[in-house]
Formats: C-alpha cells, structure tokens, sequence
C-alpha cells in the first residue's frame, strides 16, 4: 500500500484561527460590545413588561396582523401556559436571543442580498460560501465563536447569525432579480438610475420574498436555540439541555414545547405580515 502523507489540515485551521484571534482582537471587543448591548435592549426591554401584560400587547398585535380570533387566543393561552410554569423568564431570554439575532442577520443578510443581485461577480463569489454555511453541521459554528467572544451569550448570538444569514441572503437575492425585464426596461426608458430603479422598482417587488427569507431567518435561529445552550445562550434552550444532562424528561418536554409556542407565534406573525404587504397593506 503506497504511503501518502496525509494534509495537516487541522493544524492549518488551527494556525488560521490563532492568527485571526490575535489580528482582529480590536475588532472582535467591538463587535462583542455592540452584540452585547443589542441583545440587552431585548432582554431588559421585554422582561421590564410584565406578563399580565406582555401577553395581552401580543394578541393584540396578533389580532391585528392576522384578523383572525382563534390564532391569537391560541398564542395567549400559549404564553399564559409558560408563565404558568414557570418558563416565562427563560422563554422571553429566547425570545431576546431569536429577535436580536434576526435583526442582525436580516441588516447582513439583505444587504449582501441586495449586492449579490445587482452585482454578478459577487453573486458568483457569495453563492459557494453559501452552500458551505448551509450544509455545515451547527454544532461547527460554536467552535470559532469561543475563540473570538469566549463562552456566553455574545458567542451564542454570533453562532446563530452566522447560522441564520443565509435565506436572507439567498432569498433577497431571488426577489431581486425576479424582478420582470418588462418593468426594468421601462424604469430605463423613464431615465431612472441605477439607485432609483433599485428603491422604486426591484425592492417593492421583492418584499414579499424579502420577508420570507426573514422568516427562514428567525427559524434557523429558534433551531439554534438548544445548540446555543452549550455556550451559555441562557434561555428556553439551557432549560433543555439542563434536562438532558439530568434525564429530566418532563422539564425537558415542557420548554422544547415553549420552544415550539414561541416558533409557531414568530412564524405566523412574519407569515401574516407577508400576505399585508403581498395584498398591499393594511386594509385589505
């Protein structure tokens, strides 16, 4: 059997990473304090809310996006059902986590989108990084995030960004060049720019696609939830893994199934809010 050295890839990675912490040190105490203070203006923010009336202002909100009078009651009674528990703390740190973590991936997510429709040599660059992100295991991403943020919550949002970017990307990307030759050719014709024809014509047209990759986005980070966990995300999450680590099965059942309440309650919401904006607002 011919002896064929193997490649050092291991130690190339770790080289790479060594190198990356020391260089972008100045960098990554940035971007941690800014991650961090995002995610404490939705902790502290909807945890100053108290249930009795967190709960209420939800269905509300619900009743105003969907019209319909199941579907809110539903969400009520699911937090109601939390709080009654018990959960209510961890589930509103998830809640945090997933809404910081979208707002995050949905500023980077559109805007590279926005560049990968526009621009073919970056669409053709960022396309294969993609298929990578999306096909790597989750579990992969915690492992650069400790080096750079160290085990906590800003290490856990990171992961879950990275983890979520994707459809955002992906999605904005097709919105925009859906948009009908037709009408690009007329916007031309009108004597619109370049920067006119994006923000009069190919973005209005690609909301609704827009918002279903946003969508995409706060599942992904919801998915990240439990995987998160294990580098001290807090939350819904930790709740699990604690009843993993113990054989807990009836704690570990109920916040998988808090997991699931604030996932269906995000789903329908950015759902309903993509049919509004698909009908053309608000009255229909």
């Amino acid at each position: 059997r011919m002896n064929i050295p193997s490649l050092p890839l291991a130690k190339l990675a770790d080289a790479a990473i060594d190198f990356l912490v020391e260089t972008c040190a100045p960098f990554t105490r940035a971007g941690a304090e800014v991650v961090s203070a995002l995610l404490d203006i939705f902790e502290h923010g909807l945890l100053a809310c108290p249930p009795w009336l967190f709960i209420p202002l939800l269905c509300g909100i619900t009743w105003l996006l969907t019209r319909r009078l199941l579907f809110p009651l539903g969400v009520g009674l699911g937090f109601a059902l939390l709080w009654n528990i018990g959960l209510w703390t961890p589930t509103i740190v998830t809640l945090a986590l997933v809404l910081a973590s979208t707002v995050l991936s949905s500023l980077i997510g559109v805007g590279l989108g926005i560049l990968a429709g526009v621009c073919k040599p970056v669409r053709i660059c960022i396309m294969p990084l993609l298929d990578i992100m999306q096909t790597m295991p989750a579990f992969v991403y915690l492992i650069p995030a400790i080096p750079f943020f160290g085990i906590g919550k800003v290490s856990a949002m990171v992961a879950t960004v990275i983890f979520s970017v994707p459809p955002a990307i992906r999605l904005t990307c097709l919105g925009i060049r859906q948009t009908p030759v037709s009408l690009v050719e007329c916007s031309e014709a009108f004597g619109a720019t370049r920067w006119q024809r994006l923000c009069k014509v190919e973005l209005p047209l690609a909301i609704k696609t827009i918002i279903a990759g946003i969508n995409q986005t706060i599942m992904l980070s919801l998915s990240m939830a439990v995987i998160a966990a294990m580098i001290g995300a807090g939350g819904l999450g930790s709740e699990v893994w604690k009843a993993i680590q113990r054989m807990q099965i009836g704690n570990g059942f109920a916040a998988g199934l808090g997991i699931v309440i604030v996932a269906v309650t995000l789903d329908r919401l950015f759902q309903a809010l993509a049919r509004r904006v698909g009908h053309g607002g608000w009255d229909n």
